[in-house]
């Protein structure tokens, strides 16, 4: 595919990019991009929202690719504070490697496990911690971590911050320098994590990461975002039948959404169709 085209096609329903001259320029470049998501297995059960950032992930596969996906077995254990307004609760190294091995089962129906190279930043993060941690500390300050609007939030309503969610966001930028990424893709509340993983990346010498993000899913209900716990949510175990019956409560309003982030239809053509028609092939895809 012609560079603008790709870059078009993988421009369809991101939030921010930073930056497209820079990604344009990898595309342009004709070599075998490294494509890098980053998941913790903090629960066994995927549904739709999660499967937006894996849609894009496959999306760069397609156009011929490396997908990298790393399972956070150590980073699980610590806990993404991104959007948090709480502390995660910890998991025990037995929830984690169970977890992994579910996420995997899930996230190969979207992906073309041929053309991912999957890792655990365990490999890394471990002696990482033990030989590399003092000296990046000194290359960052509190203050850089503290600007996140979630922690800024939390600071605000006197909410506990545990100095291991403070240290979270350099793990995940040093999973960027292990794994050489060209290009890292998360929902837009892990922008901040993104960013980071360019600034060490270029400390160790290395070219920075397009950092591209996609939204959050919104759920069946039409307010909040898509969860297992609001129960709005349709999982990738969900029978076809389930998943057909739960699609069709979608209002009119959020199927449209649910087909620029989901699929790759012509997006012109589902306005123009009757809105029942419509909705029945965005449920039976």
């Amino acid at each position: 595919m012609d560079p603008k085209d790709s870059l078009s096609r993988l421009k369809r329903g991101c939030i921010s990019l930073v930056s497209e001259p820079e990604l344009s320029k990898k595309l342009s470049s004709g070599r075998t991009l490294r494509v890098k998501l980053g998941v913790d297995p903090t629960s066994a059960d995927l549904h739709l929202g999660h499967s937006v950032v894996l849609t894009k992930l496959r999306q760069f596969q397609d156009l011929g690719h490396t997908a990298v996906l790393i399972i956070g077995d150590f980073t699980a254990v610590v806990g993404d504070p991104s959007g948090r307004d709480a502390t995660r609760p910890t998991l025990t190294a037995a929830e984690v490697k169970a977890n992994a091995k579910t996420y995997q089962d899930q996230a190969f129906k979207i992906l073309d496990k041929s053309k991912t190279e999957l890792r655990f930043n365990s490999e890394w993060l471990t002696p990482f911690m033990r030989e590399s941690l003092l000296d990046t500390l000194k290359r960052h300050t509190v203050q850089q971590v503290l600007a996140r609007e979630d922690f800024k939030k939390r600071i605000a309503e006197n909410s506990p911050i545990s100095l291991l969610e403070v240290m979270y966001p350099l793990m995940q930028g040093y999973d960027s320098v292990a794994v050489k990424a060209d290009i890292e893709l998360g929902g837009n509340d892990q922008l901040t994590n993104l960013l980071m993983g360019r600034k060490m990346q270029v400390d160790a010498g290395q070219e920075p990461q397009v950092a591209l993000t996609v939204p959050l899913l919104v759920g069946l209900d039409g307010e909040k975002k898509m969860s297992k716990s609001y129960g709005n949510s349709i999982a990738l175990n969900d029978a076809p039948n389930d998943m057909f019956g739960k699609t069709m409560r979608v209002s009119d309003e959020l199927m449209l959404q649910y087909y620029e982030l989901l699929t790759e239809a012509d997006l012109a053509a589902v306005k123009a169709a009757h809105p029942m028609k419509a909705k029945k092939a965005l449920a039976r895809t």
